[in-house]
């Protein structure tokens, strides 16, 4: 079925079904933190960082306690939540497309550089993405925030900050200085990297112009991504009696963060929207406060080996909330899902069919609503690569590290390439993880005969999931 038809059956259906007891049809908005680790929330049972604005949130919230990204780096799990895709079947599996970031630096021309970074976003514009879905069943799209995939309507936004174009004065990201001194866009948001960090507006504005129309915020500010530099004031809110030395920027930025979500909710309560507006809340990725001096800015520290990047809970574990008042259902939901699990969900929200889009993730509505329980045995998967990419349509060339957790046992596969060790020198050698009682991934079971059949029915449920040795598929049919 040609992409044509399948886009005119999802406006049908949208416009034939609505949501449940035929309801109008939902304000949808996305809330994606940047670079934070699982464990720093209050709600999730952290006493010393400050998020009262997500706590209250979450109260109200179906919230998924076992959450997972299949990526632990920004881009790959950005475009998961863009597509409801594996970064292996969106192709989006990089920060940096060829020829990689250092080279990009190394060009002398804007025009090469932006001919070069253009060349990876056919790829999101072919896809069926969530902003291009609701706007073809009527909603207005906004995007804001962190944002890699160049102009916001590359991925079916009706509205956006983002515009791949350089942004004079903004010191905090977004910009990249070619060999040459010219200026270019990063990739990685540019004027959209504004919101939350210096201005609101945007929203505000953009929710005085929708009128009665349905709409869709993509809010992905720049934090509590580094830098972590926060003005005074949230740095006076940190516990530092009981916050450590070289956790305190990091939780500084956290509180930036929660105030601007609290400003984002207030602005849609002002209006009179919270009644129809489903609000979803995902981390892009974890990140943990190192004790390492973070180069160039002596004031921060960057992060630990375990959390970003890396195969391991701390950079891939997320809470995910989910909140419609009188709709969801305020319960913790202790099941192990995935971001790939937001767009199925989501779609379903706005009345939406979703079944001829073939996506890998699970349809938490019901869950969320109360009206059915998740699957306990459920196995979650991921893949974590390097940075640059050596190709574009190749993931299997470049994958480093494929993992698959399912109840507390988890297991990581590491892929060298046929080099000495893989990428990351994470881990050298297969390993295997007892979750309930290691939390921390310290003690390695691969050589326990006790848990010896554990590994082999969960190696042969990766390999049934995505098998970069086998050219025959993508995939994309494979179980969630």
């Amino acid at each position: 079925m040609s992409c044509r038809i399948r886009t005119a059956i999802a406006l049908f259906v949208a416009c034939m079904s609505g949501t449940a007891d035929s309801a109008p049809k939902p304000n949808l908005v996305l809330i994606i933190s940047d670079d934070q680790c699982y464990t720093d929330f209050g709600f999730m049972d952290n006493p010393h960082v400050q998020t009262p604005h997500l706590d209250r949130l979450a109260s109200r919230s179906a919230r998924y306690v076992n959450g997972y990204v299949p990526s632990s780096v920004c881009s790959p799990s950005l475009a998961t939540l863009l597509t409801g895709l594996y970064p292996h079947q969106h192709g989006i599996h990089y920060n940096h497309p060829p020829p990689g970031n250092a080279a990009f630096n190394r060009m002398t021309s804007v025009a090469e550089y932006v001919a070069a970074r253009s060349r990876s976003f056919s790829r999101i514009r072919s896809l069926a993405t969530l902003p291009r879905l609701l706007s073809e069943a009527g909603y207005r799209t906004l995007q804001t925030g962190k944002f890699w995939e160049g102009h916001y309507r590359n991925a079916g936004f009706t509205d956006g900050m983002t515009l791949f174009e350089p942004v004079p004065g903004q010191s905090f990201g977004g910009n990249r200085t070619l060999a040459n001194g010219e200026l270019a866009a990063h990739g990685n948001g540019d004027w959209g990297l504004k919101i939350g960090r210096e201005t609101m507006q945007p929203i505000s504005d953009f929710l005085d112009d929708v009128g009665k129309q349905p709409f869709f915020v993509w809010y992905a500010p720049y934090l509590p991504h580094q830098p972590h530099d926060s003005p005074q004031r949230y740095y006076d809110l940190v516990d530092v009696e009981h916050v450590p030395k070289h956790q305190v920027p990091y939780y500084a930025s956290i509180a930036q963060f929660d105030e601007t979500v609290g400003q984002l909710l207030n602005e849609i309560e002002q209006r009179g929207l919270s009644e129809n507006t489903l609000v979803a809340f995902v981390v892009d990725n974890g990140w943990e406060a190192g004790t390492t001096r973070a180069r160039g800015r002596p004031e921060e520290f960057d992060h630990t080996k375990r959390s970003k990047r890396a195969p391991f809970d701390f950079g891939l574990r997320t809470p995910i909330l989910l909140r419609w008042p009188g709709v969801t259902k305020p319960a913790t939901h202790s099941e192990l899902v995935n971001s790939i699990d937001l767009m199925p969900t989501l779609l379903t929200a706005a009345g939406i069919e979703v079944s001829h889009l073939n996506l890998p993730g699970t349809d938490l509505w019901p869950s969320a609503t109360g009206k059915e329980s998740l699957d306990a045995d459920r196995a979650v998967f991921g893949e974590i690569y390097p940075g640059d990419a050596t190709s574009l349509g190749h993931p299997e060339r470049d994958i480093a590290y494929r993992w698959v957790r399912q109840g507390s046992l988890k297991l990581i596969v590491p892929h060298s390439h046929g080099q000495l060790t893989p990428w990351g020198n994470f881990l050298t050698s297969p390993a295997l993880f007892d979750l309930a009682n290691d939390s921390e991934e310290k003690r390695n079971l691969i050589s326990s005969s006790r848990f010896h059949e554990d590994q082999i029915r969960l190696r042969r449920l990766l390999d049934e999931w995505w098998n970069p040795d086998d050219n025959t598929g993508d995939g994309h049919n494979m179980g969630n």
